[in-house]
């Protein structure tokens, strides 16, 4: 990839589950294995010289399978995952990690496994309080996913092969937070869709094939500027990969400056790795567990507000919009509770429960949309 197309090369690569990046890995006889939660280390993967790659739902026509197996009380976020599964989109993937981010990740995952039966599947158990016994049994349940990933793969990880992959992510994550600068500064250099377009495609590529793209990215977004903004704003929420769901906010004139979403902030920006730490797995563990921003965490509320409220802050947002997917409880409840925190602080919010994936549903949010931009435009005034 190289400038002068290079976010039409990333956007082109971000729109198929099988890109380029994964058929050359899997061309060359590499293992590529799925996730889907942020508390999944990706390091332990790559250290065994597997592809980790999260699963989402992009491109999912319907869920006429999926539905077979998960009712329509189920987030149609995970049936679009599940459908996108069953019906061989993601055959490529060679094994599955399983985590307890939430039931109806749970029961897409486990149907999936059911139905097509993957070569390697491993559980990864996340505790729901951060406290000294649920990091020590965080940090032992890793010990266990790497004993199985060493077996699966028949690759014995060496502590120095697993530091490697972690100052890898690292970096990444530090290249991340600048793309999210150029984002945030006073004439935004890149947009929401083009943010999240790259985002998704930084979790489906090579750590090695990542640092470059991301790196001319930077380079080449640098000097940009959108100059005549209507409105800056956060999206939080649920697990989204809609790019066509921010392009819709961006096409009224707004900019959707940072986020607090799944597929976003949340999965980088707190994390960074603790190098006077002499174990590499107690490492991973304070860095996915002990900074986990997901409201499946109990007690952890202020730690989500705070982390919002300063992107906020940081992004110098007109206004928030929080969405969740419906019968998403965790996100729905969570949502209530920082609307509530954002009104108190005279912060204008929009909180909506969609659809994933539905465009009927695009009709109505952007009659939304456009209602809460005005809302905006007279408070300015």
């Amino acid at each position: 990839m190289s400038p002068p197309n290079l976010m039409e090369e990333v956007t082109k690569e971000a729109a198929v589950l099988q890109n380029s990046y994964v058929r050359k890995w899997k061309d060359s006889g590499g293992s590529v294995v799925g996730y889907t939660c942020v508390a999944t280390p990706v390091e332990i993967l790559e250290a065994a010289g597997v592809l980790p790659y999260r699963v989402r739902a992009l491109g999912a026509p319907d869920t006429e399978v999926a539905d077979a197996h998960l009712s329509r009380f189920n987030c149609s976020f995970c049936r679009s995952c599940l459908q996108l599964g069953l019906t061989g989109a993601y055959d490529f993937l060679d094994g599955m990690i399983e985590t307890n981010g939430c039931d109806h990740l749970r029961g897409m995952i486990e149907n999936w496994n059911y139905v097509k039966g993957f070569a390697f599947f491993h559980y990864l158990k996340v505790p729901h309080i951060v406290d000294e016994d649920s990091m020590r049994f965080f940090e032992e349940d890793l010990r266990l996913y790497q004993k199985a990933v060493e077996e699966g793969f028949g690759k014995v990880i060496a502590d120095n092969e697993l530091w490697d992959r972690i100052r890898a992510q690292d970096r990444i994550r530090g290249q991340l937070r600048k793309v999210y600068q150029l984002r945030e500064q006073e004439n935004p250099a890149i947009t929401g869709a083009e943010a999240l377009t790259l985002f998704l495609l930084a979790t489906a590529v090579p750590s090695k094939d990542l640092e470059p793209i991301l790196q001319k990215i930077i380079e080449d977004r640098k000097d940009h500027a959108f100059t005549s903004v209507r409105a800056r704003l956060l999206l939080g929420g649920a697990a989204t990969d809609e790019i066509d769901f921010i392009k819709e906010i961006e096409s009224l004139g707004a900019l959707v400056v940072t986020d607090s979403l799944c597929y976003g902030a949340r999965a980088f920006w707190p994390r960074a790795a603790d190098h006077a730490e002499s174990d590499p797995i107690k490492v991973l563990a304070k860095a996915y567990f002990g900074e986990l921003l997901c409201p499946r965490m109990f007690a952890d509320f202020k730690s989500r507000e705070r982390f919002l409220f300063d992107a906020v802050k940081r992004a110098k947002v007109d206004g928030v919009i929080l969405v969740h997917n419906k019968f998403c409880d965790v996100h729905g409840v969570d949502n209530v509770a920082l609307r509530m925190s954002l009104e108190k602080a005279g912060i204008p919010v929009l909180q909506l429960e969609k659809e994933y994936g539905a465009k009927a549903d695009l009709g109505r949010m952007r009659t939304r949309f456009q209602a809460f931009l005005e809302r905006i435009d007279q408070r300015d005034d």
